[in-house]
C-alpha cells in the first residue's frame, strides 16, 4: 500500500509488503470476516431461535468487534481491504498499483468462500449449503447502496484527511449500526456477499440475489467516490492519496 506520510521517529520507511504477503492478508483477512459473520449467524440462530432482533444483535456485535482486529492486525500489511469495492476506489486513488487489483478481489472471494465453509463446518453442517435466502426488491437494494456508500465515505473521509489511525474503530462502528438502518443488514462488500452463499443458515443470501446486491454495493462506491472527491478535493499534505497504512517492517 502506498504510504507517504513523514516518519516521527527519524527512520525511513521500510520497503512496502511483497503483492504475496498482501494477498494472504486479503484472503486470510476476508475468509476470517466471512467465518465471523456466518459463524456468529449460526450461533445466533441457534442461542435466539426465537427472537430474530436478538439475533441480529449477536451478529452485528460480532461482526464489528472482529472486522475492528482485523483491520488493526493487517492494515499495516495489505491495507485490510477485504472487499473489492474498497479495493477498486483505493486502486483509482492510486493508493494501490493497478495491476495488483485483480489479484486483492481474486482472493477476497476466494477467501470468503472458505471463510463461510469453515463456519458450517465448525458448527457441525456441510462445508457447502447453498442458501435458499432470497433478498430482493427495491428498498433492500437501495439499502445495499446506501450501505456501501457510507461505508466508503468513513474510509475516504478520515483517510484523506489524514486521519488513518481510526479508520479501524471508525469502520467496525458503522458496520454495526448499518446493521440495524439498512433494511439488506449491510452486506456492503461484493466478495462477502458471494461468500455467503455457501451457507444455508441466518446469514445466507441465495446465489440469485447475488447479481443485484453486487450492482448495488458497486453504485454505492461511485457514489462515495464521487462525493469524497466533492468533500475531500485533495489528500491532507504529507499523507497518501488513499489508503495510509503504516507498514508493520518499519
Amino acid at each position: 500500500m502506498s504510504d507517504l506520510s513523514e516518519v516521527s521517529d527519524g527512520v525511513a520507511p521500510a520497503a512496502p509488503a511483497t503483492l504475496a504477503r498482501r494477498l494472504v492478508a486479503e484472503g486470510l483477512g476476508t475468509g476470517l470476516l466471512v467465518a465471523a459473520v456466518v459463524g456468529s449467524g449460526i450461533a445466533a440462530q441457534t442461542l435466539s431461535p426465537h427472537d430474530t432482533g436478538l439475533e441480529l444483535l449477536e451478529n452485528a456485535i460480532a461482526t464489528g468487534a472482529v472486522l475492528y482486529v482485523l483491520i488493526l492486525v493487517l492494515g499495516p500489511v495489505s491495507g485490510a481491504h477485504l472487499n473489492p469495492v474498497v479495493t477498486a476506489v483505493d486502486a483509482w486513488f492510486g493508493g494501490l498499483a493497478r495491476r495488483d487489483a485483480a489479484p486483492y478481489m481474486a482472493v477476497q472471494v476466494v477467501g470468503a468462500c472458505l471463510g463461510a465453509m469453515l463456519a458450517n463446518l465448525m458448527f457441525g453442517l456441510s462445508a457447502v449449503s447453498v442458501s435458499t435466502h432470497v433478498r430482493g426488491g427495491s428498498g433492500i437494494l437501495l439499502s445495499e447502496v446506501v450501505a456501501t456508500f457510507g461505508l466508503l465515505l468513513v474510509i475516504l473521509g478520515l483517510v484523506r484527511r489524514g486521519r488513518s489511525a481510526y479508520v479501524a474503530g471508525a469502520v467496525a462502528a458503522y458496520i454495526v449500526g448499518a446493521y440495524w438502518f439498512t433494511a439488506s443488514t449491510s452486506f456492503a462488500n461484493p466478495a462477502v456477499t458471494i461468500g455467503r452463499t455457501l451457507s444455508n443458515t441466518f446469514a445466507g443470501i441465495a446465489p440469485s440475489s447475488v447479481p443485484g446486491f453486487v450492482v448495488a454495493q458497486c453504485v454505492g462506491g461511485l457514489v462515495a467516490l464521487v462525493v469524497a472527491l466533492s468533500l475531500w478535493p485533495a489528500p491532507s499534505p504529507g499523507r497518501a492519496v488513499a489508503l495510509d497504512v503504516q507498514d508493520e517492517t518499519r
